[in-house]
């Protein structure tokens, strides 16, 4: 029986995926642009399960003291001679997600977002005992990973608001002393905490809290070389990033950056060819194909492998929807909830394969976004409901559901609105029928 790699559902840590010999589409090519490229601060936008996370493992990789050289042997950054001697394994790196501060209310999400720095700072213990600190840096570092043992819950760490607020600027400090170089930092989900935030009614503090954080390490942060943030939606600059001029964004709309997230087309029939399952190729790619970013026509990564390892255990197996099982769909509930008789008969257009015109406003504020219909077809673009099929003006896209996947969540929503419109007005059903 001929030996093939397994296939990395839900692995988006770069060093594992590749010792545990995984199937891996190269994306390596993404550092090289990004240091050829680059700015100090880097914002990647892109919808959920396009690996984002996988590529901040790699960028931590490759960048991070002490890195193993053998991972990328044989990978496209490999034939970059020059930009591996110069910058590989030549930096302290801090990575962090973001996704884990989260709660319902503020103390909850804010006691997250300290066992995420927390944990992270433990890593770099030896700054403890380190020659080169002073006493006070060292105080300041193990206020950073103080453990609150009085609070019930099996030991949280204790830092102070105003110690959270600069942590991320004092940990890089005190590395770059340890070091003698300044520092990498990554951030991945940057938006999730504000997301959960003003779903449960707590946004203006914790604005507050990630604008000091983000401003602190990103802005006033003599220590820092460069920093890259991914997330699902480009935040107003006026909510968090207020004063950054150094940022620099690539969203769904930009060309460059395009073909790092998501797969192409070549990649998925490299893919299916490697695993025998070439027959399989049409229906990938009507269901799963269909984004574009940039001027890259991208599959969703999560579905091609997910459906893939459907289809090696079964050859029968047929397309279903993956991804909206990964999260939930509320976005498209909340278009269909506002329809007006104008909206439902454009999003009865888009479901029949057709194009809408509509101005996207890719830089929102979360109290904004479903206060208008408008909004929420610029909330639709960005979070992978729809894609753009070429720009009219400015500001004004050709909007189109990307595949037939992307269809099914729609006509699914549409079908459970009606449902529930129906249990509560029996009038409906009557003019219905």
């Amino acid at each position: 029986m001929t030996y093939r790699k397994k296939l990395p559902i839900g692995i988006d840590n770069f060093e594992k995926l590749i010792q545990e010999d995984f199937y891996y589409i190269d994306k390596t090519d993404m550092i090289a642009d990004l240091l050829k490229n680059w700015s100090e601060v880097n914002l990647f936008t892109r919808p959920r399960r396009f690996g984002k996370s996988l590529n901040m493992s790699m960028l931590k990789t490759f960048f991070e003291t002490g890195c193993d050289k053998k991972l990328f042997q044989g990978l496209k950054i490999s034939e970059e001679k020059e930009l591996c001697e110069k910058y590989m394994g030549q930096f302290p790196v801090i990575s962090i997600s973001l996704k884990g501060g989260e709660g319902r209310t503020f103390d909850s999400a804010k006691e997250g977002l300290k066992y995420i720095i927390g944990n992270e700072a433990m890593r770099f213990q030896f700054l403890t005992n380190c020659e080169k600190l002073s006493e006070k840096e060292k105080t300041a570092y193990e206020q950073l990973t103080e453990i609150n043992t009085n609070t019930g819950t099996g030991g949280v760490f204790a830092m102070s608001e105003d110690t959270l607020s600069a942590s991320l600027q004092t940990l890089s400090g005190l590395l770059e002393k340890y070091y003698g170089k300044k520092v990498i930092l990554l951030i991945d989900e940057y938006d999730v905490p504000l997301d959960k935030a003003f779903q449960y009614g707590y946004y203006e503090e914790m604005v507050s809290l990630i604008r000091n954080i983000l401003g602190n390490a990103l802005k006033t942060n003599s220590s820092l070389y460069f920093a890259v943030l991914t997330g699902c939606l480009r935040i107003s600059k006026e909510s968090i990033f207020t004063g950054l001029n150094n940022l620099k964004v690539m969203s769904i709309t930009n060309v460059q950056f395009d073909e790092y997230f998501g797969f192409t087309d070549s990649e998925v029939k490299e893919m299916l060819n490697y695993y025998g399952l070439m027959d399989h190729f049409d229906s990938m790619k009507a269901w799963y194909d269909g984004y574009r970013f940039g001027n890259q026509d991208v599959y969703c990564p999560w579905d091609v492998l997910s459906h893939c390892d459907n289809l090696r255990a079964d050859p029968n197996a047929r397309p279903e929807d993956y991804w909206s099982n990964t999260s939930g769909n509320a976005i498209v509930r909340r278009l269909i909830d506002k329809a007006d008789s104008v909206t439902k008969n454009e999003v009865e257009s888009l479901i029949a394969g057709d194009e809408v015109i509509k101005e996207i406003h890719q830089e929102l504020v979360y109290p904004e976004m479903y206060q208008s219909v408008e909004n929420v077809w610029s909330l639709l673009f960005m979070t992978g409901y729809l894609t753009q099929r070429g720009r009219v003006d400015a500001k004004r896209y050709k909007l189109a559901i990307p595949n037939l996947e992307i269809r099914d969540i729609f006509e699914t929503q549409i079908m459970e609105y009606f449902k529930e419109s129906v249990a509560k007005d029996g009038d409906t059903l009557n003019r219905f029928c």
